[in-house]
């Protein structure tokens, strides 16, 4: 038996089970046997999903265009870029390249910080990132940050999607939800129905990057009783009380400029569409995906979609505007357009990049896939 699985086996064992947003944390970031802590510097994400900073640098080159756009929009004499998650440091390296390469007088007073929680991540980033070490800097919380205050742009890059979230279903006989736990049957992880209507998630202590559940957090099943008539015995759905809150807190931290996301989501009405009847949850091991959520532990990836209307709600509450919700290609093409018509900033497109431009646009590939949030203050 690997040591993570029987790590949760103990944490399971008082109470006959915890809820998947716990097993989900545990099986991504338990230190040194979580997936994400074995495999931070394999390239994308893990090696098992296919990602835009995968496709190559221009995904990377684009956003450091449209950073120095916005960044010379607000007037700034210092200013700073914030990567939450910054994966194994390929997306800061490509976009300071671009920086250094087309606009070293910004480079001159860009300090690029990382929030990065692991240690282990930390290490190989500052590996890939040691030609910048004079501009880096890391922070393992929003604690840290905050009392900085970030001017410039905040953005994250498929991280809201692997943040633990409470699997909930739909009991159409009772007539209210419920949330479904990971038990212990032999020598496999099950689902069970939790005891109690909501459960309090234990607070973590392996990991700085999510908060305790928090029934405020995320709006509840608070939908039309009309819909609630129709929706079939077991309907499931997710909540993330802590992408929620990290949104909130990233709000926050932001004194002024931008926050940024690019992932899997939806908005809050797109969850409960007919085809979702089973929620978004999915697991990717060696590159294929798996309804099996429970298997494979610390060798599969896991992530549901983003509640982009939830994390609308809490930036529109810390103070922040909505500028939009764009799938990746509407984004990315807008930009695009602007650097084909500043070329001697932007660089030359060359047939490299022109294929991959295709590949993060293409309804086929990552264009619909994705979707950007921004929000402003």
């Amino acid at each position: 038996m690997n040591k993570l699985r029987e790590i949760i086996r103990r944490e399971i064992g008082p109470c006959g089970a915890i809820s998947f947003a716990r097993f989900m944390e545990l099986s991504l970031y338990c230190p040194e046997f979580g997936y994400y802590e074995r495999l931070a510097n394999t390239p994308g994400r893990g090696g098992d999903f296919y990602t835009s900073v995968s496709a190559g640098s221009l995904f990377g080159r684009l956003l450091a265009f449209q950073f120095a756009r916005w960044i010379e929009e607000t007037g700034l004499e210092q200013f700073q870029l914030l990567e939450a998650g910054a994966h194994d440091g390929r997306l800061a390296l490509d976009v300071l390249n671009w920086f250094q390469s087309h606009r070293p007088d910004l480079l001159e007073t860009l300090q690029y910080w990382v929030l990065e929680p692991s240690l282990r991540r930390q290490r190989w980033q500052e590996k890939a990132l040691n030609p910048f070490a004079a501009r880096v800097r890391w922070f393992d919380s929003w604690e840290k940050v905050r009392p900085h205050g970030v001017r410039g742009v905040i953005f994250s890059n498929e991280l809201l999607d692997a943040m633990p979230v409470h699997r909930w279903a739909w009991d159409a006989h009772a007539r209210k939800w419920f949330e479904w736990g990971v038990a212990v049957e032999g020598a496999h992880f099950v689902w069970q129905r939790m005891p109690t209507a909501r459960e309090s998630a234990v607070e973590s202590p392996e990991s700085k990057m999510f908060s305790p559940h928090c029934a405020d957090c995320v709006p509840g099943f608070d939908l039309p009783a009309g819909l609630l008539a129709v929706l079939p015995d077991g309907f499931a759905a997710e909540i993330c009380p802590a992408a929620v809150e990290w949104w909130r807190q990233a709000a926050s931290a932001l004194k002024c400029g931008r926050l940024l996301t690019f992932d899997y989501g939806l908005t809050a009405e797109e969850f409960f569409l007919p085809q979702r009847a089973q929620g978004t949850l999915r697991a990717c091991h060696r590159h294929r995906l798996s309804d099996d959520l429970l298997a494979n532990v610390g060798e599969q990836d896991l992530s549901a979609h983003v509640n982009f209307t939830a994390l609308q709600s809490a930036g529109g509450s810390a103070g922040l505007k909505n500028e939009g919700l764009f799938s990746q290609t509407e984004f990315l093409t807008r930009i695009a357009e602007a650097a084909w018509k500043a070329r001697s900033v932007f660089g030359d497109w060359t047939p490299d990049l022109a294929r991959q431009f295709q590949t993060l646009t293409h309804p086929e590939h990552l264009g619909r896939r994705f979707r950007a949030l921004i929000q402003a203050r």
